[in-house]
């Protein structure tokens, strides 16, 4: 029997983190499982909010622990294989001295490093990059994102189609 319930989204969602230092470099992270680059974070499990997702998976990943200071980038990313998907990205602060205290965990990250925001573009996945770009650009102007696939939605917006082939 087919419920109102059976239409509702149940998205997959993931939270990140953006640290950004005094040179305009934002920190990435090398994943050992996919051989990419991306922000620390991960899969927000159940029942957790995406803001405790992202202090968990720095504590998880990088040995630091650091609350979320603001939402910088809600980005609406379904795909065909994880389904509807909501990826939270969070402004955690300077990293300072904890710069020094990163202690990588070695099962899923094998090395960082800062990169010039200008080059995301060279290290990531076209979406990726998309996401980290607006998201930068809302941190400088003390402001939050709505994206889709990356992009600020609105007239000058893709459709669907034309997004699936740059994802």
């Amino acid at each position: 029997m087919d419920t109102d319930a059976d239409h509702f989204a149940t998205p997959r969602m993931a939270a990140g983190a953006l640290f950004v230092d005094d040179h305009d470099r934002v920190l990435l992270v090398h994943k050992t499982y996919s051989n990419g680059w991306d922000v620390p974070g991960g899969y927000v499990d159940i029942g957790e909010s995406p803001a405790a997702a992202c202090r968990r998976e720095l504590l998880e990943e990088l040995g630091l622990d650091r609350e979320p200071q603001r939402l910088l980038a809600a980005d609406w990313a379904p795909n065909e294989g994880e389904g509807d998907k909501v990826l939270w990205l969070f402004d955690c602060g300077a990293l300072g001295e904890d710069e020094q205290r990163i202690k990588l965990d070695g099962a899923e990250l094998d090395r960082w490093e800062w990169v010039p925001a200008a080059r995301l573009d060279d290290y990531l996945i076209p979406r990726l990059a998309r996401r980290l770009a607006q998201a930068h650009a809302a941190q400088s102007r003390g402001d939050t994102v709505y994206l889709e696939h990356g992009h600020l939605p609105g007239l000058n917006a893709r459709t669907p189609q034309l997004r699936a082939k740059d994802e």
